[in-house]
């Protein structure tokens, strides 16, 4: 796509805004909240950079989950089962969701709601659909969003969130929040900024509609037998009696049976951890459309309610780091002098430049990833 200069860009950009105001008004959203929504909208480049780049470095699932299931989400977790205990069986009792799993969803996409992204939305949502990829779609989300705060469900200024319009404290695209977000507080709105209850609710609702079985766990962590040469997929389903009969079993090596239909799952291949998974697996899917997303909620979910970590370890001799080691990581490359920017916690281009710096400083591959050795190497214990 062509680069314009900056007056040519800001025209451009002028132009298509006040095309979408038109669609918004058309749909029935008011003139008034089209032109406070859609005023001072400048040219953001980072949400269009977002919206046109794939991301060039594929996270080991060692590293992801690392850093979505440390321990210092997990306490955070286990503080808020307990200030939330009575929403969170509310919503179970309504829903049939587990508990567990709206509590890890709603940790994994806001930090229990400590972070709402970095993005206004409408504006990232105009900036994304006037010069990003998917034009039509991201015009649709933002006419959604503005119907949002037409309705009084949520205002203006607390439309905090991603780069592609997702927002809220279990971040839900606009779309999805017309469809499936709920007023579970009853105070009639359906607020999933500034009201927990329903945030949690909505995504009971969501997972609920996504095909969830209540009583049936997500899945659990399995031994494949030497050898194992069977099928594996998400996808490819048998009943856990026809997974015991390929010489699965479970942990202790004790037989497994059963007529519930499961996928075996195999996140780093046949030497690491391995798990039985069923529908509920799917509905959590569905949330995210990531089998990583999928497996750190559930694992999630399993530590809040009281489990240890898998029990087959990862396949690898470098293992991920938390969230407060990736920090750490930052003030070391920063104090060896690498020009990463800000420590932050979060690990971007800057940061993993510095970190395949440091790499070729101790003569090791330069994978620019945050590992558990290089890590050790500039000091970190």
């Amino acid at each position: 796509m062509a680069v314009l200069a900056p007056a040519a860009q800001a025209a451009s950009l002028d132009a298509c805004v006040a095309n979408i105001r038109a669609q918004a008004i058309k749909a029935g959203v008011s003139r008034a909240t089209a032109d406070r929504a859609l005023s001072g909208v400048a040219y953001d480049e980072k949400a269009v950079r977002f919206s046109r780049s794939q991301p060039e470095y594929k996270t080991p699932i060692w590293d992801y989950l690392a850093f979505l299931v440390d321990e210092e989400r997990i306490a955070d977790g286990k503080k808020m089962l307990a200030r939330h205990r009575k929403t969170l069986a509310g919503v179970e009792k309504s829903y049939g969701v587990d508990r567990y799993i709206v509590l890890a969803v709603w940790g994994v996409e806001s930090d229990y709601g400590q972070f709402r992204g970095d993005f206004h939305v409408p504006h990232a949502l105009a900036n994304v659909a006037c010069n990003g990829r998917r034009a039509k779609y991201f015009r649709s989300e933002l006419v959604e969003i503005l119907k949002i705060v037409d309705r009084g469900d949520v205002k203006l200024k607390d439309l905090q969130g991603s780069w592609a319009g997702a927002f809220g404290q279990t971040q839900f695209m606009p779309s999805t929040y017309r469809r499936l977000a709920v007023d579970h507080d009853g105070d009639g709105r359906r607020d999933l900024v500034n009201s927990v209850p329903d945030a949690l609710a909505s995504t009971a609702n969501y997972l609920k509609k996504a095909g969830w079985v209540t009583g049936m766990p997500w899945g659990y962590e399995v031994r494949l037998p030497k050898g194992y040469k069977g099928p594996s997929g998400r996808k490819t389903r048998a009943t856990v009696t026809t997974w015991g009969k390929r010489g699965i079993t479970h942990l202790d090596g004790g037989k497994i049976a059963g007529e519930a239909r499961a996928g075996l799952l195999l996140p780093a291949g046949k030497t690491g951890p391995a798990f039985l998974v069923f529908k509920n697996f799917d509905a959590i899917y569905s949330y995210n459309v990531a089998e990583s997303y999928a497996l750190a909620i559930s694992h999630l979910a399993d530590r809040l309610r009281g489990a240890g970590p898998f029990t087959t370890p990862w396949p690898t001799s470098d293992t991920g780091l938390s969230r407060a080691e990736r920090l750490r990581l930052q003030e070391l490359l920063l104090r060896a002098g690498y020009d990463i920017g800000e420590a932050d916690g979060r690990v971007g281009p800057a940061t993993r430049a510095g970190i395949k710096q440091a790499e070729a400083r101790f003569g090791m591959p330069q994978t620019g990833r945050p590992g558990r050795k290089i890590y050790e190497k500039l000091g970190g214990r």
